[in-house]
């Protein structure tokens, strides 16, 4: 229980940095993206702002003739242009320009006819003009309520009393005779950007949170995903100490017993001498575990890139045949082996560890084989590899075990382990010993038929040249 909470607390914490970075990236990303439109709306606005006052500024010069004087042709290029004297003019109330002495007008929302000749009459746009002075002479379109000083050649963006804001720029005027005839200011209303960039803004204020709350999840199931295998690490590493310790635990213990019921009694020779033999035996099984335990570590920590030397498994499994035939006969069984292969086949790899690799398979066949049965080791090659195959005609192992078979200390028969002395460790040591010389070893077993343990291991490459030329 204490471990679950260890390791939902780690997933908690992975979840909770890998949102955190992620709204972070999204927050910033979705700042970008704001900037991004508003800076692509706002040049695209100046850009057509400037040509729009532009071509008016180019056209009025042209005929304007005397100083702070419009000429009726004007009104030609701009029928709804309203100047002094109108009565659309003084539908607006006055306040004092603080930059000058001059009455500058304030306007209602007047309805006015557009210019159907130009941009300026299609709503969000107005064009005022001002004398040098700057005060307002006449004005076209839908003008904000309060006015600035014009600076020439420069943009401004204004406010209206209900905050609604404007964008526009500043000419000088001058005749056609290049007098200075007063100022020309362009401008368009940004409350339809405005109201864009808050649907916009709305979108990024609503849409993050319900995002972060989906990479949250989300965070949550990669955590556990990427925890999963660590978790089961942990819980083999604790099974493992758990095995071992029970492994340790028995010998020690039937060691303990003994001596002390050694200790309680006085002892003929011959009783101390078995007692003795019992301490050995026990002391031998404690040696062989924690070899084998060191032997797992060391292949465990083994680089792929270890010098290994050339090793001959013909020579491998003859050996092996000779010695464990006293074995096999103790046992009734009757142990032959089949050598395939014309040439010998050489392997790099770890002369002793393969020994140990192909003895454990051996034993464990002749161990698990009743009397009178039969194990066959078989040496062949397929393509670059050579196949060594151990056949027995044993109890078999049933399909659901054959998958953990290679698990430490994991025993398919515990009962029958014991009695033989094993710790569970033999097929887990050789298929250590398979992957750190770069091969492969599969079992094929049936029920009460026996099984077949079959080790695949890449042959040496000059090796495989010399058998390519000499068939």
């Amino acid at each position: 229980m204490q471990q679950n909470s260890l390791f939902n607390k780690t997933r908690l914490r992975l979840a909770f940095w890998y949102a955190s970075v992620m709204g972070l990236i999204l927050s910033l990303s979705g700042f970008g993206v704001y900037r991004a439109i508003y800076h692509a709306h706002m040049v695209a606005l100046d850009r057509e702002i400037a040509s729009v006052a532009g071509t008016i500024h180019d056209s009025l010069e042209l005929k304007l003739q005397n100083v702070g004087q419009i000429e009726p042709i004007v009104y030609q290029l701009l029928p709804d242009l309203c100047t002094r004297g109108d009565p659309c003019f003084a539908k607006g109330t006055s306040e004092q320009n603080s930059n000058n002495n001059c009455r500058v007008a304030i306007y209602t929302s007047a309805s006015f006819t557009r210019h159907i000749l130009s941009v300026v009459g299609q709503g969000n746009y107005y064009l005022r003009l001002l004398d040098m002075k700057g005060c307002l002479i006449a004005f076209v379109g839908m003008p904000p309520e309060i006015s600035s000083f014009p600076v020439v050649n420069q943009w401004q963006i204004i406010k209206d009393q209900q905050g609604n804001r404007y964008h526009q720029i500043s000419f000088l005027l001058h005749t056609n005779r290049q007098e200075n005839w007063g100022y020309i200011q362009l401008g368009r209303s940004f409350k339809e950007f405005d109201d864009y960039l808050s649907t916009v803004r709305i979108i990024l204020f609503l849409g993050l949170p319900i995002i972060l709350l989906l990479i949250g999840g989300s965070s949550w199931w990669l955590a556990g995903l990427a925890m999963k295998p660590i978790y089961q690490s942990y819980q083999q590493i604790q099974q493992f100490t758990a095995d071992a310790a029970h492994e340790l635990r028995t010998p020690l213990a039937a060691t303990l017993a003994t001596v002390e019921s050694a200790r309680k009694e006085q002892l003929e020779p011959l009783e101390m001498q078995n007692i003795l033999t019992t301490i050995e035996r026990q002391n031998r099984r404690l040696a062989t575990l924690v070899n084998d335990l060191l032997l797992l570590s060391r292949l465990d920590r083994q680089s792929m890139t270890q010098r290994f030397e050339s090793c001959c498994l013909n020579d491998i499994v003859s050996d092996l045949i000779e010695e464990l035939s006293a074995l096999a006969i103790a046992s009734d069984i009757t142990l032959t082996e089949q050598i395939s292969v014309a040439q010998p086949l050489y392997v790099k790899g770890n002369l002793e560890q393969l020994y140990r690799l192909v003895s454990n398979l051996i034993v464990n066949a002749i161990q698990y084989t009743p009397a009178q049965g039969k194990v066959q080791v078989t040496l062949s090659r397929v393509d670059h590899d050579g196949l060594i195959e151990i056949h027995d005609t044993g109890i078999g192992i049933p399909p659901s075990e054959q998958k953990r078979i290679f698990d430490r200390f994991y025993r398919v028969d515990s009962a029958r382990s014991r009695q033989t002395g094993g710790s569970g460790l033999g097929l887990a040591i050789a298929n250590a010993i398979v992957q750190a010389h770069q091969g492969s070893i599969q079992v094929h077993s049936e029920l009460g038929k026996g099984s077949t343990f079959t080790i695949r291991l890449p042959i040496e490459r000059s090796i495989q040249a010399h058998i390519r030329s000499n068939p």
